[in-house]
Parts: C-alpha cells; structure tokens; sequence
C-alpha cells in the first residue's frame, strides 16, 4: 500500500476536518511511502515509538498523537524528543486520530463499549464544539447496577470508580458514554434524563456532584476505555487491506 491510499482510507473513514480538536488529527511524521507492516497504540510514547521500530513498522496509528495545542511550541530535547527520533530515523509515519476516533459511530471508542454493554438504540451524544464525541442508548432490559459493574471490570480489565448515587434506583436503563476525560460530561447525560454516565475519568468533585445530583457515574480508565477503537481500526484495515500486517501494542496504564 502506498502512504497516500493510506492517508485517504484513514481521512474518509474517520473525517477529521468536521472536527474542532486539540490537535491535529491525521499524518503528524511523515515516512516511509511504502507501506507493509503497521503497529496501533492508544498513545504515541517512547514505548510504542521504540516498539514500531524493533518491528520494521511503515507507520504508527495512534488515539493521541504527539501535537497537542495545549503544550504549544516544544523543542526536540528530552522526552518529547525520545519519542520523535525512533520514528524520524526508522522512516515511520505517524497518524494520529484524536475526537474522530472517539466518536465514530462504528469503530469508535464510545460506540465500541456500547457494543460491549450490548447497548441498544444508539445515538449520538456528547457535545463539543457542534460535533458529538459519545454515543448514547438504553438497555433491552433494565440493567442492575452490580452486573453493569461486573461486566465493565472484566471487558475493559481495569480498576472501575463508582459514585454510587444517594437515593437512586439499583438499576438502570439508560446511559451516556464518552471515553477518556470528559469527567464533567455527566451534567449532559442527567440534562437528557439518562439513568447513566461512563467515562474514563472521575474528579473528586464530580464524584461528590454527580451522586448528589442521583445520576450513577462510572470510570473505568482514560487508556482503559480508549483502546477499543484503534483496535476496531485497526481490524478494519486487516479486512480492507490483508496484506498489510497489523499489529497491537498495549500498554501498563493505570490512569
């Protein structure tokens, strides 16, 4: 595969431009223009950067690339810089897919928890400068909260907090998902009348706040909760281009 069929698949399938993110989404290094061999990592680190070198990798299809606006001008020393050498001397491209990634309705993060849950009547949900991030539906049956919460701890395989809401009912049917760190998005799910939230992160204020608000709040993990949509990508590309060689690199991340 050439970059450039590459570099379209990924902007067509996941349509980076209707997003107003916090960093570029799409080819952040370039490389190699041939392509054979890639490597997919919630995070573009030193530990993925060094792996998708140890492997040969054309490229390195990453949730949070390297570029973020919020880090501004950085220069190429230290961390930063470990990141980026095994990528430039190794001619690995880097393609980074940030708020695209979370909410497509297919292969997304959001959507591929729903399926998890075995959501039903999805929709989006979740918004953030005119596009949604998230995905929203309701339970075929009402769903106990211990089961909801067994499931979560054994499919995403991470610590789980729970606000455990004061004067709530012990089931719910409805709920509200965006991954990551949208801790505060659970004034949006209980605005819609949702019984739910889930997300990757939990302030010590939005514990306090969502359970006295009655809404049940669930986090599972920022990485936890982000891997399943570069996984559901990268699935989509071993369907569309089976000669390419696809391999996952997770990492030991608690938060």
């Amino acid at each position: 595969m050439d970059i450039i069929e590459l570099e379209s698949f990924l902007n067509q399938t996941l349509k980076p431009e209707l997003f107003d993110d916090y960093c570029p989404n799409g080819l952040q290094i370039e490389g190699s223009k041939n392509i054979k061999k890639i490597v997919f990592s919630v995070s573009a680190t030193k530990e993925s950067a060094e792996f998708a070198e140890k492997l040969k990798a054309d490229a390195l299809i990453v949730h949070h690339g390297i570029f973020w606006k919020f880090h501004g001008t950085r220069t190429l020393t230290g961390a930063f810089a470990r990141r980026v050498f095994p990528l430039v001397r190794s001619q690995i491209n880097l393609f980074g897919y940030h708020l695209p990634l979370d909410a497509h309705p297919q292969i997304g993060n959001a959507a591929s928890i729903a399926k998890i849950i075995d959501l039903k009547n999805l929709s989006p949900f979740g918004l953030y400068k005119n596009t949604t991030t998230g995905i929203m539906g309701q339970f075929e049956q009402p769903m106990k909260i211990d089961h909801l919460k067994k499931i979560l701890s054994e499919k995403i395989n991470q610590r789980l907090l729970y606000s455990n809401p004061t004067d709530a009912p012990n089931t719910i049917n409805s709920i509200g998902i965006i991954t990551g760190g949208a801790n505060s998005q659970w004034r949006e799910a209980l605005r819609l009348g949702l019984d739910a939230y889930l997300t990757g992160e939990m302030s010590e204020h939005d514990y306090h706040e969502s359970r006295e608000a009655g809404i049940h709040m669930f986090a599972a993990g920022h990485h936890a909760t982000e891997k399943f949509g570069i996984q559901a990508l990268m699935k989509l590309i071993e369907t569309e281009f089976p000669k390419i060689e696809c391999l996952f690199l997770d990492s030991d991340n608690p938060a």
